[in-house]
């Protein structure tokens, strides 16, 4: 019976070691592992159920949708990201890791990121957006348009209701009421605001009637501006040839129409600002560029004239350099004939010793005078050789001299003085038409705003004729007050009869 008990202990223990047993808790871990390393990081979206928020900051809900539900825990270290407080009911998204919770086999998701469901879909649908049209170069500054200096029509895309289209053109008038403003009227907001919105853009462009866009409306929550993140809304803006301004909700919104226009504005009013220039800055800065210009133009013509006072200073005058050189030419030929005639005494006085030594010597005689006419005659050819010489030394002097004149030189310099003098002439008669017309343009705004159309119309302005104030209540007069009545043409002295205050 000892030696059967040992065997059956034998046989068990065998068994038992063939058989690999588990723990619950290596079971669970091994689990746990087994999840947590077959499920990347995923989203999940649900309804927020059974919600907990102990003292410990950490959070604990069920999320569930029609068919089926799972625990869920966010920890301190990422619920402080929240930008929202959740709520039993309210709809989520959730960014997720699959665990299982050891201390009780439950499966459960942690939560690592939490957004609202109905926003956290459009902005990420914003932002694969703006991503892809970044990709693809809609946003490079390379493309932008700069915005014209002075345009002379604006045009608004925008709810001819909403209070952005008042502010801009409030804006244009305060700052230059000469602007034409054009508005194409669409919806901003709705299901067919995008397709309105594209529309417009491609009307603008086609019409070609303004000179910079305007895009725009008041500020709203991603919703209401969603139809100004429309990718065909963004390639119309990129296609258009006018330079566009987005201004689209406030400082703090931004939009893919934002970053594909040419310009961003932080606000409508903002968007009039950087279309126009302030009227009276501008005109400061004509009137100093025209002072500059003036100021050119004058120190030009200073220098040219002084360049040329010293041209003429420093060039000797021609007749002094005539008289020098005939001078020259004279003492020159008085020096030839003064050697001339010492020659020729030179040979007289050899011929009368020859003469005074030989008596009678016809052919000495003879031979000496054929000589003297050698002589003579080779002495004529070099005088003439020698004045030849100095007529044409003469006249390559005198032709040195003519080129050396300024004439043409000086010829030129006045053509230029004169063709300056023109061209200074007729900048300033352009600048100061410009001018009249500015000037006839501000005449013709006064006047339409002017009281005197409105006592053209048979009203009158009433005023007591020692202070000067305006009467606009019967009881600030009494019977017997004299009173001034002025009227279109002329005024009236008038005594008060009777005061009805009715």
């Amino acid at each position: 019976m000892a030696v059967q008990s040992t065997s059956n202990q034998t046989s068990a223990l065998a068994n038992r070691a063939v058989k690999d047993v588990y723990p619950v808790s290596r079971l669970v871990r091994e689990a746990r592992v087994l999840l947590e390393g077959s499920f990347p990081l995923l989203w999940v979206e649900g309804e927020i159920s059974n919600l907990a928020m102990p003292a410990s900051g950490h959070i604990y809900f069920t999320l569930k949708d029609e068919a089926a539900q799972v625990r869920c825990a966010m920890f301190r270290n990422r619920n402080n990201q929240l930008r929202f407080t959740p709520e039993n009911g309210m709809q989520v998204l959730l960014r997720v890791r699959v665990s299982l919770y050891e201390g009780r086999g439950e499966f459960q998701l942690i939560v690592e990121h939490m957004e609202e469901a109905g926003s956290g879909a459009l902005q990420r649908a914003y932002e694969a957006l703006k991503h892809r049209l970044g990709q693809e170069g809609l946003f490079d500054q390379a493309h932008k348009k700069a915005l014209p200096i002075l345009p002379k029509s604006i045009g608004i895309i925008s709810s001819p209701d909403g209070a952005a289209v008042h502010d801009i053109v409030s804006v244009l008038k305060r700052r230059f009421p000469a602007v034409d403003v054009i508005l194409y009227p669409v919806a901003v907001q709705g299901e067919s605001s995008a397709g309105q919105l594209v529309a417009a853009v491609k009307l603008a462009d086609q019409r070609h009637d303004c000179d910079v866009l305007i895009i725009g409306r008041g500020g709203g929550s991603l919703e209401d501006l969603w139809s100004f993140n429309d990718e065909q809304l963004a390639r119309a803006i990129f296609a258009c040839e006018l330079p566009i301004i987005s201004a689209v909700g406030h400082e703090i919104d931004f939009t893919i129409c934002d970053f594909v226009a040419d310009v961003r504005a932080p606000t409508p009013s903002a968007a009039a600002e950087l279309a126009v220039p302030e009227a009276q800055q501008y005109m400061l800065s004509f009137q100093r560029y025209q002072q500059q210009l003036t100021q050119i133009i004058r120190q030009r013509l200073i220098f040219e004239q002084s360049h040329l006072k010293h041209l003429h200073r420093a060039l000797p005058r021609p007749e002094l350099i005539l008289r020098q050189q005939t001078q020259w030419l004279t003492q020159q030929k008085r020096l030839l004939d003064s050697a001339w005639h010492h020659q020729l005494l030179n040979y007289q006085q050899k011929l009368d010793y020859l003469s005074v030594r030989l008596k009678h010597p016809k052919a000495q005689i003879e031979k000496q005078q054929s000589v003297l006419r050698s002589l003579s005659h080779r002495l004529q050819t070099a005088y003439r050789t020698h004045q030849k010489s100095i007529n044409q030394q003469f006249s390559s002097l005198q032709f040195r001299l003519q080129r050396q004149v300024p004439l043409s030189q000086l010829r030129e310099q006045q053509n230029v003085v004169q063709t300056l003098s023109k061209q200074n002439h007729r900048l300033m008669r352009q600048q100061l038409d410009k001018a009249r017309q500015f000037l006839a343009q501000r005449v013709r705004t006064l006047a339409a705003v002017s009281p005197l159309n409105t006592l053209d119309r048979g009203y009158s302005i009433t005023s007591k004729p020692d202070s000067g104030e305006v009467i606009t209540v019967a009881s600030s007069v009494t019977p017997g007050d004299s009173i001034l009545v002025r009227l279109y043409q002329g005024q009236l002295s008038c005594e008060v009869k009777k005061v009805d205050e009715k």
